[in-house]
């Protein structure tokens, strides 16, 4: 006989299930925004495929990066953990930006982490969810959490598939939304699973016996599959793709198994790859990392023409940059097929807060690869650099109308709550393709000079609201930008730069954030493959200021607002309670790396 469930019950303004890069940067947006959070994660670290059980590096819009012409990379909160990452872990270790998404999420006061929590149901009242129930098996608990608004971050879509909300899988046919990319007939086939592993050169030879149900592979199998190196896992040790990769993941990963210890028995003992030898395995996954899914039907369908015209949405609220990744479904059974098909978008292309509503359920969010995206534009979005800007999105959207009172089904129709979400998305260091920040900026108002500029880096530029430069070749399209580095850069024979504002009639000044130069154009990701960690910096990023002085003029007196030492932060806000200001000044005292100072965007308020 069913025993009568005893639930914990909570209650919160906004349940996000789903702990990957998506579910973090949406709890701890919305959290920071005001709202009360509940996030739910069924594993016991944080991040998804980024984390220390699957160590995938997180990937985004920097391929398409130019120097100080097409900065890619995603800012925000994404930016902030990896600019963190780089400094604290200079010794690469996969667990360590576990604790820095843990730190993160512990450290916002309305934010309540439940790990190993598993949403495993919803109680329904028409078409809104009530609430979700959730099972944790480390403290044999079950949890009913009550919230007004339900996001799903989960990537398979738990939550919302328990609630009814509609979703489709497999790949469209290309008369269904017009996209050429698109296959003849829709199919239920979908791209595949991959095991990860990592290896190490142990200075003498170690032996390697693989499994009696290992696969064998050739190097006519693998011809397409480059695996020349050895310290870090392949991608293209994929399968599934013709299975259901929810139901069937416990097979997949019994295949996946087998498929990624015989590469390795192929590396190690097939005689075409001597230099192996001293390898050895250190580690590899037991959690398949997991690519496709359901995806959601939401308010609308982010499709191939959408990412090719760059669409501009009124309702941006996200940008992606990724290229059209498929793969052939039968993974690396495909034997007489490449991997991969990588076009790239002409553009970096913006993503709709409609992609991320709900169609059905009038409460429901969601972010990450789950999103309402056609196969086609999914190969794109699923990356998890864009999934985690997706979750900013969705975090503070959230956030925003739930402190004007609005339900969700009233606010992803109200234009005010999405500017104003779009607005405090900017003012946090988010970027949105076309959309600049609109509040009045007191350095504006002030007389700029500094003691030396670049020609390409007039120090006017710091007060041009353009936080980044993405006027180059395949940036964003030319009607969403405008032209320049946008950014002061000093002369590299000033020794010691300065910037300053000086208004005629004197300010008060509230707050002063800063926005400093990390070298968007670049990669940055934690990363174990060496030839991609080779493309990075793995540090404080060159271009940004390492030591440096705010001084205000009140009343005839300069005084020192703060002294920063050892920053390597991309955005600073510095609180103050100054009055009759008539002058501000940035003293630059050294940087990270770089031969010069430089500045992309000074506010006061």
């Amino acid at each position: 006989m069913e025993q009568t469930v005893n639930r914990i019950r909570l209650k919160t303004q906004l349940l996000i299930a789903g702990g990957g890069v998506a579910g973090v940067a949406a709890a701890l947006a919305a959290a920071r925004n005001g709202a009360k959070v509940v996030l739910c994660q069924d594993r016991p670290v944080l991040g998804g495929n980024a984390s220390s059980e699957i160590r995938m590096h997180v990937s985004g819009s920097s391929p398409r990066g130019s120097e100080l012409r097409t900065e890619g990379r995603e800012t925000g909160i994404l930016e902030e953990i990896m600019l963190e990452c780089a400094v604290r872990n200079p010794q690469r270790s996969p667990a360590m930006l576990d604790l820095i998404l843990y730190d993160k999420c512990r450290a916002e006061p309305n934010l309540t982490l439940m790990l190993n929590t598993t949403v495993t149901g919803v109680r329904m009242s028409g078409n809104r969810i009530v609430a979700a129930y959730a099972s944790r098996e480390s403290t044999e608990e079950r949890f009913g959490i009550e919230a007004d608004w339900f996001a799903d971050c989960t990537g398979d879509g738990r939550l919302g598939y328990e609630a009814g909300a509609l979703f489709t899988t497999g790949r469209e046919a290309a008369g269904e939304y017009g996209e050429t990319a698109a296959q003849t007939e829709r199919d239920d086939y979908r791209l595949g699973s991959s095991l990860l592993f990592m290896a190490r050169d142990m200075g003498r030879p170690m032996p390697f016996v693989a499994p009696s149900w290992a696969r064998t592979f050739s190097e006519e199998d693998l011809k397409f599959r480059s695996h020349s190196s050895w310290e870090y896992g392949y991608w293209w040790i994929e399968f599934g793709g013709m299975l259901d990769t929810i139901k069937d993941n416990e097979t997949i990963r019994d295949e996946l198994l087998g498929i990624m210890l015989g590469v390795w028995d192929h590396i190690k003992n097939s005689g075409h790859h001597p230099g192996s030898a001293n390898w050895a395995l250190d580690w590899f996954g037991f959690l398949p990392g997991k690519r496709e899914s359901r995806r959601f039907v939401g308010k609308h369908v982010l499709t191939q023409t959408d990412l090719e015209e760059a669409v501009d949405f009124q309702d941006v609220i996200a940008y992606g940059g990724w290229s059209m990744d498929t793969h052939p479904p039968s993974g690396i059974e495909a034997v007489d097929a490449k991997p991969c098909n990588q076009p790239y978008t002409p553009y970096m292309y913006g993503i709709p807060l409609r992609s991320l509503v709900s169609a059905n359920i009038a409460n429901l969010m969601f972010a990450g690869r789950n999103m309402s995206a056609t196969h086609i534009a999914f190969s794109s979005t699923r990356v998890m650099a864009t999934c985690s800007v997706m979750g900013e999105g969705l975090g503070t959207f959230a956030a925003t109308a739930i402190e004007l009172g609005k339900t969700l089904e009233e606010a992803w129709r109200d234009e005010r709550v999405v500017r104003e979400a779009q607005q405090r998305l900017l003012r946090q260091g988010a970027y949105l393709p076309g959309r600049l920040l609109t509040d009045r900026n007191l350095a504006d108002e002030a007389k700029i000079s500094a003691s030396s500029e670049q020609e390409l880096g007039a120090v006017a530029q710091v007060v041009d609201r353009h936080s980044r430069a993405v006027s180059g070749p395949r940036g964003v399209r030319s009607e969403l930008t405008a032209p320049g580095t946008h950014r002061w850069m000093s002369e590299p024979a000033d020794k010691e730069p300065w910037l300053e504002l000086c208004w005629e009639q004197p300010v008060s000044l509230r707050r002063i954030t800063l926005v400093l130069d990390t070298g968007l154009h670049r990669y940055l990701s934690l990363t174990q493959q060496d030839a991609f960690h080779a493309r990075m910096v793995w540090g404080p990023q060159p271009e940004t200021l390492k030591e440096f002085r705010l001084l205000a003029e009140t009343i005839g007196q300069f005084r020192e607002v703060v002294h920063i030492r050892d920053n390597y932060r991309r955005q600073l806000e510095i609180g103050t309670q100054l009055d009759e200001v008539s002058r501000l000044r940035l003293a630059v005292i050294a940087t990270n790396g770089l031969d010069h100072a430089r500045l992309v965007e000074i506010r006061c308020e």
